[in-house]
């Protein structure tokens, strides 16, 4: 367990290093084994920029990310944690130069990033997923976009997750084909052929059973949830399990498809700093909804960073004690 190890009750705080977005959640572990919320953060700080050109991560890039990390850490010194962890995904997994990036955040903070695995990544994300379902919700497909990939698990009752992960993000997207402002029709073309052939890959051998749940989690899509729902700011509870249909993300991609990027700041519900790679989050949301034949998905305002909580949760309390949920 890449997790820092202290004196105390139940509370724990877990850090996503993302490719767009950071987030912190410091959260107690109830009596009853769901996570109540003390504290929570995210920023958009583009830790990916040009990850995919130069394979390696910018130095500002990092030195945004180690000054935030340096911030959350002394917001966690305020509680008395059971155990702390931070965890990185797709920029730093690709970067040659990700040891450079932990032995930064190390020294600078003290925190031990984890590199996890796009396994890992999936098992997690769907622990937090599966937290927060409705009851009754059963066989779920969870569709996660991030910034550097996009995954698809294939979580069954008594059954292997499975996980099928494509290199395509939000910021993948903008970086190796939508470089006008706003994109041109050839671009969009490029954009929604490379997202079908790459859907289709990933999905050939997954068995769909009949009535699955499709699920989304994720920023890209609860920001879409959001403007489907034009609210003036975020509201995690009208987020999520919110039911977004596919003919409403067709409207919003069209809504976002001809504007630029300053026209799109401060469209109800978007939030800022989102404006430049949510045209490239509808595309990818639209054109696997149509490859894969989803009429409508149920949005998941929790995901990676609730599951990596929940994951240290049960490594660190006895089994049988934690099984934690939100």
């Amino acid at each position: 367990m890449t997790a820092h190890q202290i004196s105390s009750p139940r509370i724990f705080a877990g850090i996503d290093i993302g490719t767009l977005t950071c987030r912190l959640l410091i959260a107690e572990l109830t009596s009853s084994g769901t996570l109540r919320e003390l504290h929570s953060d995210r920023r958009i700080l583009r830790l990916g920029q040009g990850v995919d050109r130069d394979r390696i991560l910018r130095g500002d890039a990092m030195e945004r990310v180690a000054e935030t990390l340096g911030e959350w850490r002394m917001v966690m010194d305020r509680y008395e944690l059971a155990a702390f962890t931070a965890v990185a995904t797709s920029a730093v997994r690709d970067a040659e130069n990700r040891g450079e990036f932990v032995r930064l955040v190390r020294e600078r903070t003290g925190l031990q990033v984890e590199i996890i695995s796009g396994e890992e990544e999936a098992h997690r994300t769907v622990l937090g997923i599966r937290s927060g379902l409705p009851s009754g919700v059963s066989d779920v497909l969870a569709l996660d976009i991030g910034g550097g990939s996009t995954e698809f698990i294939l979580d069954l009752p008594n059954q292997a997750t499975m996980m099928r992960s494509v290199d395509i993000g939000v910021v993948r997207l903008c970086e190796r084909v939508l470089h006008h402002d706003p994109p041109t029709s050839e671009e969009i073309r490029q954009a929604r052929e490379w997202v079908r052939n790459e859907t289709v890959a990933a999905v050939a051998d997954l068995a769909l059973p009949v009535g699955l749940t499709f699920v989304g989690t994720a920023g890209t899509i609860t920001a879409l949830a959001a403007m489907a729902q034009q609210l003036p700011s975020y509201e995690p509870a009208r987020i999520h399990n919110y039911c977004l249909a596919r003919t409403v993300v067709q409207d919003l991609e069209s809504t976002l498809l001809v504007r630029t990027k300053a026209e799109r700041a401060g469209l109800p519900g978007l939030e800022r700093n989102r404006e430049d790679v949510i045209a490239a989050g509808a595309i990818i949301l639209r054109t696997v909804m149509e490859t894969v034949g989803i009429p409508s998905l149920l949005v998941s305002d929790l995901g990676l960073r609730e599951g990596v909580l929940i994951n240290l949760a049960n490594q660190v309390i006895p089994q049988g004690q934690a099984n934690a949920q939100h």
